[in-house]
């Protein structure tokens, strides 16, 4: 038998048959079986090969297709950065539990996938980053630079003080990287160009006006027609948004305020007095020094030929000064550099430790009073100092600083114990966390109580940012476990424990059922007012006036605007540029329009004439100008619709489970 079989399969028939069996094995049984690995990845991207750039989707041999994935680490380093960036920005408004929502993490992750395709269609396109480039990049970083250089040694600290610590040599890889994923929409986004009648263009629409007459139609009559169960329920099923209740919790909570507790009794005098010997350092008036100088200012980066002519004329001044009858501060009007000081003949006024730059401070505090200094050198050139007169510190008494050092001693006695009550309070609650009122009992406070309230409006200390992520938070809600300490401000804290919750939930039509009423109402109301400004401007557009519409209504006659610009808060601020949403009208004729308004007023309105902006008026530096932005914005623009198209010609897989 076996020997048939062998024979059977032996013949070119059975050689074909076999043959045409390896080829999808070749493209799809392998690929199963690595499939059977565990994917890390949060998405995958496979885009076509560039000779075939426009190949379909469902092209089935993918062997020579660009594949590329988003890992896990990837994302989650970039989840974590983004998070700092918003919880800085936003301070105590940031949400933690909003920002884990799945709709952030896909945005970031879309963030991430279009920065990868920008990557793959460099290198689809032949694009490759120069090492000088790399370079170039990093030495311009201003975390890497010294006084404008680039700096190794600060290059070398950065890197290391990165959390993880990162080498340079991944670093680098990460700069090439980022450079190459900008090459093709920062070309793209640079190619864009604005052209002179394109511009014209522009400042004419942008200074245009127009001549505008407005009618505002009258308030229709509020419907007030039955409204039966079968519209009721038919409205309620279609509008279920609407009418839904927001989440909302109850706390309870304790609240410790230093400004509410019992005042410290005073300090004694032997308290007050062992104080000021502790901290007499305080108490002493700092020397002071009245000093002049004159300026040789050297340029930063001058050469050695510079710098020596400067010091010896800064000498040579020196030697003046000292001179026997010399004039300082008519030396410094005449010689120094310092233009704030110059004019007053040098004079810096009193100086104490602290105020002047290193060399200066340690040349002048060296000096004694009518001394004239050898040159110093700074990083502002070279000083000539003169010393005029030293006021030496003074220690306060105990009696001229004991006003303070009750006052202090005052607030260090409140703050303590404020911090002790604080410290009882809390080891209360870690005996007892499922309760505050054991804790508040032992330290004599009050359980306050406080809800329910939502997430929008919280009143009273739930207004505190930090008091409403605590209150929301799933650990308080589920655990129905005391929080710690949340501070409002400095000295006043509170300690509080969520004691109800509902969650977010469709109310039923009998609870709303007066509303959805109203609401039917309110939109035939609309409906009706609509329905008769259009019947309305349809007698506009076959030629009537408003002037003719107004009398046939017994209405006001309509307002007359002349040359309202773009950006004018007319009809009303929410929509100014309504009276540019209908085209200019043709010479002799008017274009009709309607607006309804935020209040649910109808505007009728015509265009009567259209005035276009000079382009004479702008100004060539300020049209210049404008050219640049409008390229950039058009060339974003572009860079951003490639990214789009991209995003059609590629294959995208996101693995949600590991979002």
């Amino acid at each position: 038998m076996l020997q048939k079989l062998r024979d059977k399969t032996s013949g070119w028939i059975a050689t074909v048959i076999l043959g045409l069996l390896i080829v999808p094995f070749a493209f799809v049984g392998i690929e199963q079986y690595l499939g059977q690995r565990t994917d890390t990845s949060v998405a995958s991207i496979t885009a076509p090969p560039s000779w075939w750039s426009s190949a379909p989707a469902w092209w089935p041999v993918s062997v020579f297709w660009s594949h590329d994935k988003i890992e896990t680490d990837e994302f989650r380093t970039r989840f974590e950065q983004e998070r700092q960036r918003a919880r800085a920005q936003q301070g105590e408004a940031f949400d933690a539990r909003a920002f884990e929502s799945v709709e952030s993490k896909r945005a970031i992750l879309d963030l991430l996938i279009d920065q990868r395709i920008q990557q793959m269609a460099a290198r689809s396109g032949g694009l490759r980053v120069s090492d000088a480039m790399v370079i170039r990049t990093i030495q311009e970083i201003p975390a890497f630079q010294v006084d404008g250089k680039f700096d190794p040694q600060r290059y070398q600290l950065a890197l290391a003080s990165q959390v993880p610590a990162q080498s340079p040599r991944n670093f680098e890889r990460l700069v090439r990287e980022g450079l190459q994923q900008a090459l093709v929409p920062t070309g793209i986004a640079s190619s864009n160009f604005v052209t002179a009648g394109e511009m014209d263009r522009l400042i004419r629409l942008m200074g245009e006006q127009r001549d505008v007459t407005m009618l505002t139609l009258p308030a229709t009559a509020v419907d007030t027609a039955p409204v039966s169960d079968a519209q009721i329920k038919q409205w309620y099923d279609s509008h279920v948004a609407d009418y839904r209740a927001p989440e909302t919790v109850s706390i309870e909570y304790v609240e410790l305020n230093s400004a509410a507790m019992p005042p410290q009794p005073p300090a004694d005098e032997a308290t007050l007095r062992q104080r000021y010997e502790k901290e007499q350092a305080r108490f002493i008036a700092q020397e002071e020094r009245l000093a002049s100088h004159i300026l040789v200012r050297v340029e930063e980066g001058a050469n050695a030929a510079a710098q020596k002519a400067a010091e010896q004329k800064a000498a040579q001044l020196a030697a003046q000064a000292k001179a026997s009858g010399a004039d300082f501060s008519a030396l410094a009007k005449a010689n120094s550099d310092d233009t704030g000081s110059k004019a007053a003949g040098g004079d810096l006024g009193w100086v104490s430790k602290g105020m002047m730059v290193g060399p200066f401070e340690n040349a002048l505090f060296a000096m004694k009073a009518g001394e004239i200094s050898a040159p110093v050198k700074s990083d502002f050139g070279w000083h000539v100092i003169q010393l005029r007169e030293v006021k030496s510190g003074s220690q306060q008494t105990f009696e001229q600083a004991r006003e303070a050092l009750a006052r202090e001693q005052a607030e260090a006695d409140r703050e303590r114990a404020f911090n002790d009550l604080s410290s009882r309070l809390v080891d209360q609650v870690y005996k007892n966390p499922s309760s505050l009122a054991p804790a508040a009992r032992e330290v004599n406070l009050p359980v306050q109580k406080l809800g329910p309230f939502a997430r929008t409006g919280a009143p009273g200390i739930a207004a505190t940012p930090a008091v409403l992520r605590a209150a929301f938070s799933d650990s308080l809600i589920q655990d129905g476990t005391v929080s710690d300490p949340i501070e409002i401000a400095p000295g006043h804290s509170v300690m509080i424990r969520v004691v109800a919750h509902a969650a977010e939930r469709a109310l039923p039509l009998a609870q709303v059922r007066d509303k959805v009423t109203a609401a039917i109402h309110a939109d035939r109301t609309r409906k009706a007012a609509t329905k008769e400004a259009e019947t309305l401007l349809a007698r506009l557009r076959s030629g009537e006036t408003l002037e003719a519409l107004a009398a046939s209504k017994q209405l006001p006659p309509p307002q007359a605007l002349g040359n309202v610009p773009r950006g004018a808060p007319v009809p009303e601020p929410s929509q100014p540029d309504v009276f540019f949403s209908v085209p200019a009208p043709a010479a002799g004729k008017a274009s009709p329009g309607m607006a309804v308004l935020s209040r649910g007023d109808i505007v009728l309105f015509t265009v009567n004439k259209v005035t276009p902006g000079d382009v004479n008026t702008m100004p060539p530096g300020q049209r210049q100008v404008l050219m640049q932005q409008v390229a950039q914005i058009g060339g974003s623009d572009d860079a951003d619709a490639f990214v789009k198209a991209m995003r059609k010609r590629v294959r995208i897989n996101v693995v949600e489970r590991n979002l």
